[in-house]
């Protein structure tokens, strides 16, 4: 990268290629991480990361996201998902319909392969906010339907609120494809997931010392279920928790994963990456 400032230095490269199926390309915008586009993807590519899923989750960024997708930068490199982020329903309010319309036009796009990330976050909306509860439950089940009618992955954010997302995707009918963003659930829960045929994407979660029963929960699913992603420009990986993320740091996700299941590294890799092919399609 041209401006290393804050970030971590880069990793040993990756035997086999992976995807990073879930990173903000677009926070770079918004001052959040000193990095280009370009840099993002010549820097990933460099270890192993040629490709990644870049996700937009509010207004301004999927309509980012959608410009990004025609530009050379994201040639065969860059596939999108417009959503709206379970915490941007609630502040839209009345607009929420109107916010919905546009992120369901967006997603025409032959290059938006994911309607996500979307779901429920009882994190940052609190019980005693009804009608903000109430926004998010309606967002997200408009977006399954949006998915369900696309033909197109649904991700799925999913912050202290497991028993009303499972509950929702029940009741909805999740489509065939539906991965769990940055998982976050125990082994009970990833083995329900997976006896769906649902797909749990790890973050960089995965590699912090507090994080066993999430390392419990990877060990519970057979590895064709499994993604690897950033999150980026959070969730950085053990040892450079709480610096700035970026691809190119999947490969220390990758590489706990390997570990934990006890796997052959290059293993790892190439069924993350037929993985993430069979649900994206190509590049």
């Amino acid at each position: 990268m041209s401006d290393r400032s804050g970030f971590p230095p880069a990793p040993e490269r990756l035997p086999s290629p992976v995807v990073d199926n879930h990173t903000h390309l677009d926070h770079a915008r918004r001052g959040e991480a000193a990095i280009s586009v370009e840099d993002a993807v010549a820097a990933a590519a460099a270890v192993g990361v040629p490709r990644m899923v870049q996700i937009g989750c509010d207004l301004e960024a999927a309509r980012w996201t959608v410009d990004l997708l025609d530009t050379p930068s994201a040639a065969g490199a860059i596939v999108g998902g417009v959503a709206l982020h379970p915490t941007e329903a609630t502040k839209l309010g009345p607009g929420l319909e109107a916010g919905l319309a546009e992120i369901e036009r967006l997603a025409q796009h032959p290059r938006v392969r994911v309607v996500g990330e979307t779901g429920l976050d009882h994190y940052w909306v609190p019980e005693d906010d009804g009608a903000g509860r109430a926004a998010q439950e309606t967002s997200f089940r408009r977006h399954i339907d949006l998915a369900r009618r696309s033909g197109k992955v649904l991700q799925i954010h999913d912050r202290d609120a497991h028993a009303d997302v499972l509950r929702i995707l029940e009741e909805e009918g999740a489509p065939e494809r539906t991965v769990f963003h940055c998982f976050s659930g125990d082994a009970a829960m990833a083995r329900y997931c997976a006896g769906r045929g649902w797909y749990l994407s790890f973050a960089g979660t995965l590699t912090f010392k507090n994080a066993g029963p999430l390392r419990e929960a990877l060990r519970a699913v057979p590895l064709d279920r499994v993604l690897v992603e950033t999150d980026a420009p959070y969730l950085t990986p053990a040892p450079y928790r709480g610096r700035p993320n970026a691809s190119y740091l999947v490969p220390l996700t990758v590489r706990c994963m390997a570990e934990v299941l006890d796997r052959d590294l290059d293993e790892v890799c190439r069924q993350l990456d037929v993985t993430s092919e069979a649900l994206y399609g190509p590049w």
